[in-house]
């Protein structure tokens, strides 16, 4: 039955790993209470991988702390519930008992690894610091467990990595050294809550693929939070689907795919962005061209801080964007995506020649620029961190109209209620702040505030990357309702592949700051030449294991 636990592997109660039952978890805020989690049971054996999916604010992540009774105590509390791990009940067990367990029977890795790794410390003494609290090793046995667990997970070269910080790392590279501590210690359960989302597909590809080794090493069972319905079928033996605090279905993987019952579960299936592009106009005009553009960084050394090298971030990538068109532009992190969509609108400093509406702006100075900024807009992936907290929505959708002093106080009034209703917002909601919406309605404002412009040309870097599925399906049909609406050019840049096939008509691939592939985007997807974008498509489209090596080559 929908919510309740068990369907697949039900054994004994007394050879469960793992058996939570009628957990419930309640919110104190301010004079209310928020039910965040309402009755979840379900277990989980040992070497068996559970996934636990929904989209955001589901109760997923609620229900993996209370497992280690990690949230924010007295504001949350249990009104109900049991969490039993090999027999011992964990909820409302004494501090000693927690300690034993966590971080050493039970690991958990995070979503977002620089905000979880400590800024100030080593990767040495964050990885020692779980070895001397449980095994109780000296210095120089943990130095050699540290490197063995570095080397076991995929860190080249790790003798160097000791003394490195988190910010030296890269996004992969921090990820697997939060693995390497959550395995210290061999525990039996591991944890792992949205483990990939911020990772390219590449990459994301080789993290599962370490998981799913270290576990069959290992004998640990896996608790796995995603809503990458992806990953699920690849990772998983069973499935809860969570919705509004509830567990609504619970069923084997390939059961839960093939045979969905409950409609959440059907609808969550069904969400991954589709539909195609719309099609360019055959005799549409040019709105951005570049030619040769190059970024490069310098790279000082010695003691009069000559320059040595130079790291090329964007080493000679020409485009043209119509009007009506939009050319994806996909890549590993640090392949210059970002950085040559900031080039095009003379936010970073380039080389190489870059028009606009037919005009070169590359010399232009600032005074001359501010009046085609109107024209030439941007929206982040981060809609939190891009929109200011300081800030009503409708005083941030304002913002450009009162730069380019467009409108009397009026006027711009109906200007941001017209955005709001175009981007599918209620325009009494202006008066509210961006921590009062969730993270789909936040990157609506963030398209609103672009709009609002009526730009001709507008960048959009990684819009849909931290939206749930059903999310993105439903921006990546705004986008291409106002472009049709609008005319609009876009430069659309993400590593989810699927959603650039949804949304782009032309597709360039980068690597190293290079353009290695270009062309439609049908072409690119169903005969790619070069063995790197392969490569980028079965990392992103396959359910099967992905050979990384290909991406090297």
């Amino acid at each position: 039955m929908p919510g309740m636990d068990g369907a697949g592997r039900d054994g004994p109660m007394a050879e469960r790993l793992l058996d939570v039952r009628n957990l419930t978890v309640d919110f104190r805020m301010g004079s209310g209470t928020v039910h965040a989690v309402r009755g979840v049971s379900f277990h989980i054996e040992p070497g068996e991988t559970l996934a636990l999916v929904g989209e955001s604010g589901s109760g997923k992540s609620v229900t993996a702390l209370s497992i280690l009774q990690l949230l924010a105590y007295p504001m949350a509390h249990h009104p109900s519930g049991s969490i039993r791990f090999r027999g011992t009940e964990l909820l409302g067990a004494e501090e000693r008992v927690l300690r034993e367990v966590r971080g050493d029977r039970i690991a958990m890795i995070f979503q977002e690894p620089m905000t979880s790794l400590n800024p100030l410390h080593t990767i040495e003494r964050q990885i020692n610091e779980t070895l001397f609290l449980h095994k109780g090793l000296t210095r120089d046995a943990a130095r050699r467990r540290t490197l063995e667990l570095l080397r076991l997970v995929g860190i080249p070269s790790p003798e160097k990595r000791l003394g490195a910080y988190p910010h030296e790392l890269s996004g992969g590279q921090r990820q697997r050294v939060m693995i390497a501590m959550a395995l210290a210690n061999e525990p039996d359960l591991l944890i792992a809550d949205e483990p990939t989302t911020a990772l390219d597909v590449t990459i994301q590809a080789q993290i599962l693929e370490l998981l799913k080794d270290l576990q069959r090493r290992f004998g640990m069972a896996l608790l796995l939070i995603t809503h990458d319905l992806g990953i699920v079928r690849r990772m998983a033996d069973r499935v809860c689907v969570m919705s509004g605090g509830e567990i609504v279905e619970t069923a084997p993987t390939e059961q839960l795919f093939t045979a969905p019952r409950h409609p959440y579960t059907q609808r969550l299936l069904k969400a991954e962005p589709r539909g195609n592009p719309v099609p360019p106009p055959t005799d549409a005009p040019e709105v951005m061209a570049a030619e040769d553009v190059k970024v490069w960084f310098p790279i000082k050394a010695g003691l009069l801080r000559r320059t040595v090298d130079h790291v090329k971030a964007v080493d000679g990538v020409s485009l043209r964007v119509c009007a009506g068109h939009t050319v994806g532009v996909v890549g590993e992190s640090g392949s210059g995506k970002t950085t040559l969509g900031l080039a095009l609108l003379r936010l970073q400093q380039s080389q190489g020649a870059i028009r606009f509406d037919g005009r070169e702006v590359h010399g232009l100075q600032p005074a001359q620029m501010r009046p085609l900024r109107r024209e030439m807009q941007v929206v982040f992936q981060d809609p939190y961190g891009s929109l200011s907290p300081r800030l009503s929505v409708g005083q941030i959708i304002e913002e450009g109209l009162k730069v380019h002093r467009i409108g009397t106080a009026r006027e711009r009034e109906a200007m941001i209620a017209r955005a709001l209703e175009e981007v599918g917002l209620d325009p009494a909601s202006r008066n509210r702040y961006p921590h009062e919406f969730s993270g789909g309605q936040r990157q609506r404002i963030a398209i609103a505030r672009a709009m609002v412009l009526k730009p001709r040309f507008v960048v959009l870097d990684e819009p849909t990357s931290a939206l749930d599925m059903s999310v993105q399906a439903q921006i990546v049909d705004l986008l291409r309702d106002l472009q049709a609406r609008n005319n609009l050019a876009y430069l659309f840049i993400s590593h989810d592949l699927r959603v650039v096939r949804a949304l782009s008509n032309e597709v360039i691939v980068m690597k190293d700051g290079r353009v290695v592939e270009r062309g439609a985007t049908r072409r690119i997807f169903e005969e790619p030449r070069e063995p790197y974008t392969r490569a980028l498509l079965a990392a992103a489209l396959d359910h099967r294991t992905v050979e990384t090596a290909a991406v090297r080559s």
